[in-house]
């Protein structure tokens, strides 16, 4: 059963640049889409949202997180963004610049 599953499977491997910073979490949370900005009723209710999250951040407390901004091309060419949760420490690393290496593994 392993041989079949082998064959099947595919990878690729992407190089890219990820870039370190800091979100606070709870804010992190919020997500704007398109249609937060197709009436003013939607971005009001958009802004109501950040609102809601900003308060309940300051009755908690920030909780500072560290994500990295990993961006990278394609095989089409197109730019591909997406962020990595690296926890509540700081990284280990000396730049906030970074390499990244991106493994698609495809299978069944």
């Amino acid at each position: 059963m392993e041989e079949e599953i082998e064959a099947t499977k595919r990878i690729a491997l992407f190089e890219g640049k990820a870039r370190i910073g800091e979100v606070i979490k709870e804010l992190a949370q919020v997500r704007l889409t398109p249609e937060d900005f197709s009436s003013p009723i939607s971005l009001q209710m958009a802004i109501s949202r950040i609102y809601s999250a900003l308060l309940k951040t300051m009755e908690q407390g920030p909780r500072k997180h560290y994500v990295a901004e990993i961006r990278f091309k394609d095989s089409l060419g197109n730019t591909v963004v997406f962020a990595v949760d690296l926890g509540d420490t700081p990284p280990p690393f000396t730049s906030r610049e970074v390499k990244a290496r991106i493994i698609v593994e495809i299978y069944e």
